[in-house]
């Protein structure tokens, strides 16, 4: 079986790094943002009576 050159294995790893690039950024930008019409959280304080 014959070697691969370094230059081949060089194209190898670019090919693989451009595609998974292009898939995460596919994956990124295929979901629509969602709007969220909540309040946003407010922390409820209550007050504590101490026993000293």
């Amino acid at each position: 079986m014959p070697q691969m050159s370094p230059l081949l294995w060089f194209n190898l790893f670019l090919m693989f790094i451009l595609g998974f690039l292009l898939f995460s950024i596919l994956n990124y930008f295929t979901k629509p943002p969602t709007k969220s019409l909540s309040i946003p959280f407010k922390p409820i304080f209550s007050e504590k009576t101490w026993k000293w």
